[in-house]
Order: structure tokens, then sequence, then C-alpha cells
């Protein structure tokens, strides 16, 4: 934990961000019937009946310090899905950055051997290189800011049924445009030493 902190109160630099991940399953549902448009003095209304057409997942990141943020949906959350979401983070949103300091919880597909499961050796190792990995811990990945971003996608974008994962993809990226244009910085205040206090019970004794 204190780790995921002490990284948090390090000064911007732009040769090795902070950026957080993080991945949030979601079921496509579709419509039985078509909802009853809204009108004044009348909300839209949805028959309770809908059609499961699957699921998915959102991955996203974030930048906190700038405001900065990527969503992106797949059909699932293998190892290879993770992988090839930190090769376009790394090679396309970040090209000419030496290193990047990476927050993520510690699911079992979140780690450098899922790089080499994808990639050659060689790229693999490339990709390595550049990440400085910070896990959240057990029970603790509300520590991420990634999940901050997630709960303000979920209520502006994600609060209605999507019936489709292409309607999905392009409704957050039409959310990420927006939200990446307003440059909103996280200011997260939760600190090491507020940690030690109001943690305290989390604490061995010594």
């Amino acid at each position: 934990m204190e780790d995921v902190l002490d990284v948090y109160c390090l000064p911007y630099d732009k040769n090795c961000p902070v950026i957080c991940m993080d991945e949030k399953p979601y079921q496509l549902l579709g419509q039985v019937r078509e909802p009853i448009p809204m009108k004044p003095g009348q909300p839209l209304r949805e028959d309770c009946e809908y059609v499961r057409n699957g699921t998915c997942s959102i991955f996203l990141f974030t930048e906190p310090l700038c405001g900065w943020c990527h969503v992106d949906a797949q059909e699932h959350r293998t190892r290879t899905d993770w992988a090839e979401q930190i090769r376009r983070l790394l090679e396309d949103y970040y090209p000419d950055v030496p290193k990047i300091r990476l927050v993520m919880d510690n699911l079992n597909t979140h780690v450098i051997a899922s790089l080499y499961r994808t990639f050659p050796a060689e790229k693999a190792r490339q990709l390595a290189k550049r990440l400085e990995i910070h896990y959240t811990p057990k029970h603790g990945s509300w520590l991420d800011m990634a999940e901050i971003e997630i709960g303000i996608l979920s209520r502006q974008c994600l609060s209605r049924r999507i019936s489709e994962l292409s309607v999905l993809k392009t409704d957050i990226s039409a959310w990420e445009s927006g939200r990446n244009n307003l440059h909103t910085p996280i200011d997260w205040q939760f600190t090491t030493d507020d940690a030690r206090i109001v943690l305290k019970h989390l604490y061995p004794n010594v």
C-alpha cells in the first residue's frame, strides 16, 4: 500500500509519468420492446425485460496528474488482450517516454509474462523494460486512481442499456474525447501518513 501511495506523492516527471489502469466487466443488454422517449414532464420509460447479448471487458488508462485517459472495450480480458493494451499504451500514446510507472491491481493477467505469451521475446523485453509496475495490495484496489475514472465513465456513459460492442466502442470513444478536452486531473489526498493513522489496524504490532 505504501509503495503505491509513495508513487502518488512523486512530482510530475514527463520522462516517467504515472499511469493507472483498471478493467471493468460490462454486460451488453438489448431491448425487447422499444423504450418510450422522454417528453416534458415524463422521463424515458423502458421495459424491465431485456435481452442478454453477452459480456465484454472495458480497459481504462489514466494519467491522473494531467487529466488524460484512454478507454477501450474488447470481447475478452485474456493475457493477450492486456498485453495488446500495454503495447498500444507504450507505442501509440507514449512512444517517446523512456519509462512509465504503471499502477494496477494484481489480476493474474497483469504480469510481464503476458507480454512474452503474446509477442516475440525481443519485443516483449523491449516493452517490459519501459514499465515500472506498482501493484495495489489484495483487497486494496481502491488505491488505483483508475477506479475513479471508471466510476465517472459508469455514471456518464454506461448507465443505460447498450446492446452491441460496436456501439459501446463508439460511445466510450466519444466520452474519452470529451473527458480529455477537460484535462481534469485527479486531486488525490490520501497519503502514507494518513494510512498509518486511518488504517493502523492493518499494520503489524512491533
